[in-house]
């Protein structure tokens, strides 16, 4: 018996969003090494910034290591039991979470860098960057096994008993009110605008300090140019973070306040890989832009892929220099 064009047609869905998403996985995976390897081989990277930076690329290995192929799994729908189907939920929010509040760590490390430099080194020291990374996990953590504790769908499975099986799906398992409400009013939407403000406010701080020491010193404009790049990296997080995250979050919203409307389960594809995608744009964004990052990975892609011994990374004696000369590539 031949299939119905129905099944079909969900199957290529299927098909072309596993092989999307498995792209996605490995180039967030082999772009976010490519950042902690350089970070580990170049001593002028490791600083404050590069801390929030290594959270950020663990945190987006993991996504292409474990949340896509969980986002995969269970897409497809297998039998399993109840709270296992649940942990395995969790447990993509969590990861997913960790990025988020990278992000939102790294928003705060500029701010402070451009908002109070001559007191920055002081106010953000290496074991405060820690325990912020630390903190920033923890939360996750926590916001994220929120479900497990009973904000889920069991009430809502009928009479399971802990031995029943269901069919593993994110819905059947995450109840819609702690996605919209906790999940993304709470811990999507609030970052996302303070990320907003701290950035306006780098860019006011910036414009300021531009036209002050554009009139004030004769290399004004050479001091512009490396601002204004900074400048742009800043917009462009804000950009492709809302622009990834946002669109899933608003289906996730549409499904929650109207239930009756219908979204085609390839929009919701579509939605699902965004949000992925931006664990493999964040070593682009964040790390690529950073000349001593590119002097660094040429150096390590020679010596993997033509064979050819790499330069010693300069290290000049005077570190204070080195890791300001970092800083102001960035």
């Amino acid at each position: 018996m031949s299939s119905s064009p129905g099944i079909k047609s969900r199957e290529h869905v299927d098909m072309m969003y596993i092989s999307i998403e498995s792209a996605i996985a490995l180039a967030s995976v082999v772009g976010n090494v490519l950042v902690v390897l350089v970070v580990c081989a170049n001593r002028a990277l490791r600083n404050t910034t590069f801390c929030f930076i290594v959270s950020l690329a663990v945190a987006d290995i993991a996504v292409g290591v474990l949340v896509i192929p969980l986002a995969i799994i269970i897409s497809l729908g297998f039998n399993t039991h109840f709270y296992t189907c649940l942990f395995l939920s969790c447990l993509l929010l969590i990861i997913t979470q960790g990025s988020i509040l990278s992000l939102l760590a790294i928003a705060i490390d500029r701010y402070l860098r451009v908002k109070i430099p001559t007191k920055y080194s002081i106010v953000v020291t290496q074991g405060r960057a820690y325990v912020a990374v630390c903190l920033c996990w923890i939360l996750s953590f926590l916001s994220g096994l929120v479900p497990m504790v009973g904000w889920n769908n069991h009430d809502f499975q009928g009479n399971i008993s802990s031995s029943s099986e269901i069919i593993c799906e994110f819905t059947a398992v995450i109840r819609m009110d702690y996605m919209v409400y906790f999940n993304f009013f709470g811990w999507v939407v609030v970052p996302l605008t303070i990320m907003i403000t701290l950035y306006a406010e780098i860019f006011r701080v910036i414009r300021r300090q531009l036209n002050k020491r554009a009139e004030a010193t004769c290399d004004g404009e050479r001091y512009y140019r490396k601002e204004l790049r900074l400048a742009k990296s800043l917009a462009l997080v804000v950009f492709l973070f809302a622009v990834c995250w946002l669109p899933i979050h608003v289906m996730n919203c549409i499904n929650f306040f109207c239930p009756q409307c219908h979204i085609p389960k390839i929009v919701m594809y579509v939605g699902i890989f965004m949000s992925h995608v931006n664990s493999a744009l964040n070593p682009m964004v964040y790390a690529f832009r950073i000349k001593q990052f590119q002097v660094t990975l040429v150096q390590i892609l020679r010596r993997c892929m033509l064979c050819k011994a790499t330069q010693p990374t300069p290290c000049p004696t005077s570190m204070p220099a080195l890791t300001e000369k970092a800083d102001v590539n960035l």
